[in-house]
């Protein structure tokens, strides 16, 4: 981003004497009409987003029907996980129960964790892919320093740059991330041998409660914009002049950094797809730290937006003015999160969302004509 403002205000630089010496009225630098070619203001600069949350669309590399050896596993995490809606489910369940009860009496279960031996296999759907509905990123308002550049070609015709200090802007999130587990448990061993059939399993699994956190993210933004603009009156008669433009805004994300809260759930729901890859479903279930070593890898898009912008000038000296304009953008911007296991360079956890931003930025400053 800062080598485009350095060619930008390098381009300006070398047409400078080009224009100077250019043949059309509209180009030259001599003064016509008593207007000046100039413009620059400095002021507040205040951005709202008018848009909405999109939600995540997530995906891992659980194949639907995958058959994962469940291990040893928590008697409460399989509890959880069966589907007692229906009466096959319910029958299943009560089967299971009185299984515990005899094998805690025998001593083959201990310490509420049902033995490898006796879980058997399971079969795994709906996590390969799925929508977080109702989740989402939405941008907070900021404020910053807005610095806006004009030459006009003209006493009505202008071309506009209009930027600002790069401001920190928080990303606050909204809603769950759940993911929706279902599948069939396939007892074996001793379970099997005591009339244990397939148990139906189903099981909402929360990766993330974005409500729960203030802010989930935080990025510089760099919004530079270029608009054509008509001011009405005269130079010289009108000391209010209105003016309408339009352009487009150029976004660009730097230092973009996520909430340690937020990413250790991340790493936590990373380590579950990773122990379901090893053959060890009880482990995902109880929330174990996997073999793999993780980190996580988050991206926010460049984007290009239209942009509209109304306004107006007031001059209270001959080349002093006060300045007020509200512009707005129809912004969206794409943003993925990757949680990849180093060791293996596999992506274990793929998230996607779109940010509309859509901001309405209002400006107030004062300006000189040179």
């Amino acid at each position: 981003m800062k080598k485009l403002l350095l060619c930008v205000a390098a381009t300006g630089s070398c047409l400078t004497p080009v224009l100077s010496h250019a043949d059309s009225p509209w180009f030259s630098l001599k003064e016509g009409n008593g207007f000046k070619r100039f413009s620059t203001s400095v002021g507040w600069l205040h951005v709202m987003s008018q848009g909405k949350a999109n939600p995540y669309q997530i995906t891992t590399p659980i194949a639907e029907g995958s058959k994962v050896a469940v291990g040893e596993a928590s008697l409460e995490s399989v509890r959880k996980s069966i589907d007692r809606s229906t009466p096959e489910g319910e029958k299943q369940y009560q089967k299971f129960e009185s299984i515990v009860k005899t094998g805690e009496f025998l001593t083959l279960i201990k310490d509420g964790v049902l033995p490898a031996n006796l879980s058997g296999e399971s079969i795994i759907n709906g996590l390969s892919g799925w929508t977080a509905q109702g989740s989402g990123l939405e941008p907070d308002d900021i404020d910053t320093l807005g610095i806006m550049s004009k030459y006009h070609f003209t006493d009505n015709v202008a071309i506009e740059m209009k930027g600002g200090f790069p401001p920190k802007v928080d990303i606050k999130g909204k809603g769950k991330i759940i993911a929706p587990m279902t599948g069939t448990a396939l007892p074996s061993g001793t379970s099997a041998f005591l009339g244990l059939g397939k148990m139906p399993l189903k099981n909402d699994i929360l990766i993330t409660d974005l409500d729960s956190y203030d802010v989930v993210s935080t990025a510089r933004a760099w919004t530079p914009a270029f608009e054509m603009h008509y001011q009405f009156g005269k130079t010289g008669v009108n000391k209010f002049r209105p003016y309408v433009g339009a352009g487009f805004m150029y976004a660009y994300f730097s230092e973009v950094k996520m909430d340690k809260g937020v990413k250790n759930d991340l790493l936590a729901s990373a380590h579950m797809v990773q122990n379901l890859l090893d053959g060890k479903a009880g482990a995902a279930l109880d929330h174990k730290t996997s073999s793999a070593d993780l980190k996580v890898k988050l991206k926010a898009d460049d984007a290009f937006a239209p942009i509209v912008t109304a306004g107006f000038t007031y001059d209270f000296k001959e080349n002093w003015f006060a300045v007020a304009s509200v512009s707005y953008a129809k912004l969206s911007n794409d943003v993925t999160i990757d949680v990849i296991n180093k060791t293996t360079g596999q992506t274990l956890n793929h998230a996607e969302t779109s940010i509309d931003v859509d901001p309405l930025l209002t400006y107030v400053g004062i300006g000189f004509r040179h």
